[in-house]
C-alpha cells in the first residue's frame, strides 16, 4: 500500500475510533492525559521481554505499512521505536528512560498526531501489587497549542492506544496478541440473526411512519364455558 495511502487509512482509524475506553483523565484545548492499568500473568521480567517486543503485539492496523512485522523498539535512551519498510521508513518514538522491569519511557506523537507539532510522552510503568502480582500502568500525555483542540480528539486517540494496551496484555499473559475467536456455540445461527435483522428494521419503519403494530388479539374463550357477566 502506497504510503500516502496508509496516511490517510491511518488518520481515519485514529479520528473516527468507535470503541471509547472511559480513560480519558483530563482534556483541554491544549492537552490530554489518558492511563490505563492492567493486571498482567507474568513476572516484571517476562512482561518487560514482552513489551519491548512490540512488533509481535503492535496492531497491524496502526501502521504506516501496514504491518507490524515491520517496527522495530531499541530499549534503551535514545533507541528508535521505529518502522521500516521497503517503501519507506518512519519514527514513531523515541525511548527518553529504559529501567528493565521497571520503565519504558518514550517521547512520541503516534500516527497522525506527529503532522500537528504535538509533543506526547508515553511512558509504561510495570508495578507489582501487594499481593505478588503484576500489573503494567500506561500513560500517554500530549501538550500543544491552544488552538490544537485536543479535547476533541482525545476520546478517539483513548480508543486506539486501548486496543494497543489490550493487545500487549494479551500478549504478555497468552502469547498472542489477537482476541481469541467466538466460540461456535455462542453465535447467532444465519436464521436467527436475519430474523433478528428484519425485526430491527421492522419497528424502524413503524417508527418512522408512525404507524404502530397492532396490538395482540385477546385470547378467545373455551367453548362451552360463557362470561356470566358481572355478580348482582
Amino acid at each position: 500500500m502506497r504510503p500516502t495511502l496508509r496516511l490517510a487509512l491511518s488518520a481515519a482509524i485514529l479520528f473516527s475510533a468507535a470503541t471509547v475506553q472511559a480513560e480519558v483523565r483530563q482534556a483541554a484545548p491544549d492537552s490530554f492525559y489518558l492511563a490505563w492499568s492492567e493486571p498482567v500473568s507474568a513476572t516484571r521480567e517476562r512482561t518487560w521481554t514482552a513489551l519491548v517486543a512490540v512488533s509481535s503485539w503492535w496492531s497491524d492496523e496502526h501502521t504506516w505499512s501496514g504491518h507490524a512485522s515491520n517496527l522495530s523498539l531499541q530499549a534503551q535512551a535514545g533507541g528508535c521505536f521505529c518502522e521500516r519498510w521497503n517503501a519507506g521508513s518512519a519514527e514513531h518514538g523515541r525511548v527518553v528512560m529504559a529501567l528493565p522491569g521497571d520503565l519504558l519511557r518514550l517521547e512520541t506523537a503516534l500516527g497522525p498526531l506527529q503532522e500537528l507539532a504535538l509533543k506526547g510522552i508515553l511512558g509504561f510503568w510495570i508495578r507489582s501489587n501487594e499481593d505478588g502480582s503484576t500489573r503494567i500502568d500506561v500513560e500517554y500525555r500530549v501538550n500543544g497549542a491552544a488552538t490544537s483542540g485536543l479535547e476533541a480528539l482525545a476520546p478517539q486517540v483513548d480508543a486506539v492506544l486501548g486496543t494497543q494496551v489490550a493487545r500487549l496484555r494479551r500478549y504478555i499473559d497468552t502469547g498472542k496478541a489477537d482476541e481469541p475467536p467466538i466460540a461456535a456455540d455462542v453465535r447467532a445461527s444465519p436464521e436467527v440473526a436475519r430474523a433478528a435483522m428484519l425485526e430491527q428494521w421492522k419497528r424502524e419503519a413503524e417508527a418512522a411512519s408512525g404507524v404502530q403494530a397492532p396490538a395482540a388479539k385477546p385470547a378467545k374463550a373455551k367453548a362451552g364455558k360463557r362470561d356470566p357477566g358481572p355478580t348482582p
